[in-house]
């Protein structure tokens, strides 16, 4: 039941990209792991690889939102709060109850949705502003 990664979940820009394309192959790691029985050991993966993703990759965002004044970084910015948010809750499940089938599920389907919703819409819109934002020496915002 993996994903396939597609050109048009492209958004254009590089780095933006290469991160996404990481996250991909993490929850692919998490559905072949389903698939066998052993996703109870990946989302512990996941949640780790997630905690590292959410520092570097929003933060790289963010930091890119300010810096080319994106129109709609209050409402993106609040998008990857609420997802930190729901994964830190379903972490904090597995710490006190153990993992169960449930939560490994439960996990998979919210990073999916988010995959599929944030990064393939709200992602995609960001990168098509930063590929038309120029800096001060007209080097394009995605090289």
């Amino acid at each position: 039941m993996a994903f396939e990664w597609r050109k048009d979940l492209e958004t254009g820009i590089k780095w933006q990209d290469d991160q996404h394309r990481e996250l991909f192959r993490r929850i692919n790691s998490l559905l072949d792991a389903i698939s066998v029985g052993l996703g109870k050991e990946e989302v512990i993966k996941l949640y780790r690889f997630l905690d590292e993703y959410f520092v570097v990759h929003f933060e790289t965002e963010e930091q890119a939102m300010h810096r080319y004044g994106y129109p709609d970084t209050l409402r993106h910015l609040a998008e990857h709060t609420r997802f930190i948010e729901e994964i830190k809750a379903l972490e904090k499940d597995a710490e006190g109850g153990g993992v169960t089938a449930g939560l490994v599920i439960k996990t998979q389907r919210r990073v999916v949705d988010w995959f599929i919703n944030h990064i393939c819409e709200v992602d995609k819109a960001f990168g098509a502003f930063l590929k038309n934002a120029v800096t001060e020496k007209g080097k394009k915002a995605g090289d």
